[in-house]
């Protein structure tokens, strides 16, 4: 024994009964939205309480905040009256059973991201996985970019499985940054094995802060597309459109603020067309011939002007010899005579 199921048992708590999960012999999709670091517009929160509010939703397993958080870098919030204190709202970090329209079961981990024990926790995280029988691991973030509110917002994506992510935009770049627990249970469910994927929404710096359900809305837009679940986002969809409105009519009339916008949308354009050419002309490249193709006809065509030129070169050469001829045949026979008048040497025949 090397006592990790102990060790587990002290980072969560199972739901009993446990909730059914899907009984067609394929495993669920494991969700992680996790709000913290990487939380702009609070789209990441926004998308997982949509998810559980909106579909038939079970809680499965409950972590520890007292293994897990540091509630002096984060304090909870406790309610007063005035005369005591009456509640208080200590983070919180689940799993839930979740099912989709179609009635597919599907995981979802969300809450506050931990501040301590991120390797124990994502093991945890993994050895439940195991247990359930998950296929596929997708994290939800969100990041603050110096993107306009008045265009649809651009998301990246990244993954073990290059291929599984289809046509989403990725980054395309090697970099280094500040770590979450997000982006380490990405890295160790793919280390074991798991099919794990990322999804960054990109949110206007400008409403990091706000609620902005137009991010929430194309994260679980693009985790369909991943995953073929189907969500309802009729909901969020409202949400997006009275938001917009809301800040339209904060910067209409403010110049300044107006012109930070524009400036935002004339960068965010000019991108989004040298993207789109970029992909025309790699669309063009199908119809290209291939780098075989190609070398072997660089070959015929060297082969075909090297002989050109050879007989170029005999054809201004009168001492060459005639196609087909002897090569030492120099047009005088051995028993006829030179033009110096002189006899030639004859055969010893």
């Amino acid at each position: 024994m090397d006592g990790r199921p102990e060790r587990d048992s002290a980072l969560y708590e199972l739901a009993f009964p446990a909730p059914r999960l899907s009984g067609d012999g394929t495993g669920p999709v494991l969700i992680h939205a996790l709000e913290g670091f990487a939380d702009a517009g609070h789209a990441v929160a926004l998308a997982a309480t949509h998810l559980r509010d909106s579909l038939d939703s079970e809680i499965l397993a409950t972590f520890s905040s007292d293994e897990l958080m540091d509630y002096r870098s984060r304090r909870p919030t406790i309610s007063f009256n005035g005369e005591t204190f009456t509640d208080v709202e200590m983070p919180a970090l689940t799993i839930h059973a979740v099912r989709d329209n179609a009635g597919t079961a599907f995981l979802l981990l969300s809450g506050a991201e931990p501040d301590l024990r991120w390797e124990q926790f994502v093991d945890a995280v993994r050895r439940l996985a195991d247990r359930l029988g998950v296929t596929d691991v997708v994290g939800l973030n969100a990041i603050p970019m110096a993107v306009p509110h008045t265009r649809p917002p651009s998301i990246t994506a990244h993954g073990s499985d290059p291929d599984a992510l289809g046509d989403l935009p990725r980054w395309g770049s090697a970099m280094k940054l500040p770590a979450s627990a997000s982006m380490l249970l990405e890295l160790r469910m793919a280390e074991h094995d798991y099919r794990a994927a990322g999804l960054s929404v990109h949110v206007p710096h400008y409403l990091a802060q706000a609620n902005y359900p137009a991010a929430s809305l194309r994260l679980l837009s693009a985790v369909s597309e991943l995953t073929g679940l189907d969500f309802p986002l009729a909901a969020l969809e409202s949400s997006a459109e009275k938001v917009r409105a809301q800040i339209d009519n904060e910067v209409s009339g403010n110049s300044e603020i107006e012109s930070v916008v524009a400036a935002l949308e004339t960068q965010y354009d000019t991108f989004t067309q040298a993207q789109a050419e970029r992909a025309s002309l790699l669309a063009a490249e199908d119809s290209l011939p291939s780098g075989d193709e190609l070398g072997a006809e660089l070959e015929r065509f060297l082969a075909e002007h090297a002989e050109r030129n050879e007989s170029a070169a005999a054809a201004d050469d009168p001492s060459a010899p005639a196609e087909g001829g002897n090569p030492d045949d120099s047009g005088i026979g051995p028993d006829e005579p030179h033009d110096d008048g002189e006899e030639g040497p004859r055969s010893a025949i």
